[in-house]
This record gives structure tokens, sequence and C-alpha cells, in this order.
């Protein structure tokens, strides 16, 4: 008889894409595990705790905080060299290139035409396969979206001053976005920013090396040195947004808060952004 172990929302990845279409774009999924297989001599498939702590951790350092890459010949150019990696990605039609300079741990390639669901699981199970005990023989894993009943908006940064993953300088999230104006929700003010912000680059202004001008198209190149190690990314103008700060979800909500308030004087407001899922703050002013 086989035995199923599952842990619902085991971790949540948090991590960019290219889309040929869409540029590049954040994103954030819920993980689910099934294991299956014998029970060893504790009588369990495989420990919670060593689910918990080893299997979420093999799959954030997969995907999680990451530029994830679709392999494609027609679209990527890729060099590795002493640890780094150095990509340029031909977007569809006239859209414009991205372009990345980075430490080789700030990507992950997918051997893909595109970033999916359906083709993200494979790489999943493929990887944490390798990583459970004998007595396991199959492995599944969900990846789903959250249910978002309203607004929310997809986008990438990068943290110039973190000392952990988020100074990577393409990782982003799926975030759903709360707006209330003298205490009452505005639906429309959230779907008004979701739209400004559909996958969007929120940039510091002060990590700007230059503005280019890439097959007729404008660009801005982005580049800092953290504490992992120099970053450079470019891409198309019309999907970045300048802020004059850091891009924490702090400073985001702020920046949102503080945009209405200058338009609306008389009102007050209060905007919980989310970073992701479960998870952001709240600005009042």
């Amino acid at each position: 008889m086989k035995n199923c172990l599952f842990v619902d929302h085991l971790t949540v990845l948090d991590f960019s894409f290219i889309h040929p279409d869409r540029g590049i774009v954040g994103e954030s999924l819920i993980m689910d595990v099934e294991l299956y297989g014998e029970l060893d001599e504790q009588g369990m498939v495989f420990d919670f705790g060593d689910v918990k702590k080893l299997l979420k951790r093999e799959a954030e350092d997969l995907i999680d905080h990451k530029l994830v890459i679709p392999a494609s010949p027609e679209h990527l150019t890729l060099e590795r060299i002493a640890g780094r990696v150095k990509l340029s990605y031909q977007l569809n039609g006239q859209l414009g290139v991205i372009q990345m300079d980075a430490p080789e741990d700030a990507i992950a390639l997918l051997h893909a035409e595109t970033v999916t669901i359906d083709s993200l699981e494979p790489l999943l199970v493929r990887h944490l396969s390798t990583r459970v005990p004998a007595n396991v023989s199959d492995v599944k894993v969900r990846l789903r979206h959250e249910p978002i009943q309203g607004a929310y908006y997809q986008y990438t940064h990068g943290l110039r001053k973190h000392l952990g993953n988020c100074q990577r300088i393409a990782h982003g999230h799926r975030s759903r976005l709360e707006i209330y104006a003298d205490g009452q929700r505005s639906q429309l003010t959230e779907y008004q920013w979701a739209k400004r912000w559909r996958d969007i680059y929120i940039g510091t202004r002060s990590d700007i090396l230059e503005l280019q001008d890439i097959q007729g198209q404008p660009h801005t190149h982005f580049h800092y040195v953290a504490a992992q190690g120099a970053f450079s990314l470019t891409l198309p103008t019309r999907q970045v947004y300048l802020i004059d700060t850091d891009s924490t979800v702090e400073f985001i909500a702020e920046h949102i808060a503080n945009s209405l308030k200058r338009q609306r004087p008389q009102n007050t407001f209060r905007v919980r952004a989310f970073e992701g899922v479960m998870k952001g703050s709240i600005a009042e002013v």
C-alpha cells in the first residue's frame, strides 16, 4: 500500500520571469506538495519537520527571488563566466530587449518556450525528487495563485541595500492592493493603480546608470553593487516606474498614499500594499 503525505501552502515562491510579449513580470505562486511512498521506521512517509525545512529550502533555492528565463534560442543569448551570467532576451516585434549582468544565482533557466505553472511544476518535481529519502517513490507539486477578489499588480524590483536575496535586481511579486479614502474602500482607485502597475519594474532613480536607445526604443539601464556582487539590468522604459526611495513594500505603500494625498489633500488615505501573499505594509496619510 502506498501512503501519501501532503503539505498545503508549503511556501510561496516570489520571483519574476520574462515573457516574449509582456516583458518582465513579477509572480507569486503558492506551492503544495504530495509525497507518495512506503512508511519508514517511524511510521512516516517523511517527517513533517524535514519537509518544511528541506523541501521548502530546496524549492526556494531553485526559483525564489530569481529571474526565471525561458531558454528559447530565437529570443535568448546567454553567457556564463566565472560565476556570473550575462544575457540578452529579444522581445517580440518592436518591443525591445531585456539585458542583465549579474551573479549566476540571480537567474533560473527554464527549458521551455514560456514560463507557466505547467512548465515550472515538472522542474520542481525533478529537483525535489532527488532530495527525498529512498522510501519516497513519487513527488507531486502543485503551484497556484492566491485567489484575489479585486485589483492586483505584478511588479519587479531589486533592493540594493538588502542583505538577503531581495538584493537581486530582478525578482518580483503578484500583489493585491487595498485603498481606503476617508475610511471607505475605493476599488476604483485600486484598479487605477493596478492598471498603472501591470507588469511594471519599480526602480529607484539613483540606481539609473543611463538611458539608452536600443532598436529605436527607449530603454533604462539600472546598475548597483550589493553584498552579493554587481547587478545590471536594462529594459524598455515603458515598463519602468521610478520612485525616489528604495522599492521596499513600506516605501511602495507610502508612495501610493502620498501620491493620492497630493491629488486629494482634503481626504485621508489608508493603503494596504501587499508583497506577494499574506504580507505587506500599511501607510496612512
